[in-house]
């Protein structure tokens, strides 16, 4: 006999007890809904991938614990609720078309040095260990093998 799932243990998240048979439907019906993306667009891609493998897994466990360890992306139940929004954003990105670019659009490219607009979030990775810098050039130099070769064993090569 199927263990019977008593509690998500997440706050709001409900039981579902049919979860498999809700995840057979959401799947189907993603892989449908997904064929309005054309067919070279990567999210399409890379939805049909994982849904035709999550579908694969439901259709042929029949237990819930199988199936939430298989797919390994959480509970039953929180696939559902992912499914669903899923389906969801099918739903807008057929509205918003974003693969119709048109050949004339111009897209703003912000330089190196070019003033970044306010709206856009400011992201400066740190300065790099000086390591990384004598190792790429040892690298560029082809001289990596000789230091590394004539560095004692337990000491740092590149210091």
């Amino acid at each position: 006999m199927a263990k019977v799932k008593e509690t998500t243990g997440i706050v709001g998240l409900e039981v579902v007890p049919n979860a498999r048979e809700v995840l057979i439907g959401l799947y189907t019906k993603t892989l449908d809904e997904i064929k309005s993306v054309p067919e070279d667009e990567g999210y399409r891609k890379a939805v049909e991938s994982f849904t035709t493998h999550r579908l694969k897994v439901c259709q042929e466990e029949q237990n819930w614990e199988t199936i939430e360890k298989r797919i390994g992306c959480g509970q039953v139940e929180e696939l559902i609720e992912e499914a669903q929004d899923e389906l969801k954003l099918i739903g807008h990105l057929k509205e918003w078309k974003p693969w119709d670019i048109p050949d004339d659009y111009e897209c703003e490219v912000i330089e190196n040095n070019a003033p970044v607009p306010k709206h856009v979030p400011l992201h400066r990775p740190g300065p790099l260990p000086e390591e990384f810098y004598k190792t790429l050039e040892a690298v560029n130099t082809d001289t990596l093998k000789d230091v590394i070769s004539s560095t004692p064993k337990g000491e740092t090569a590149i210091p």
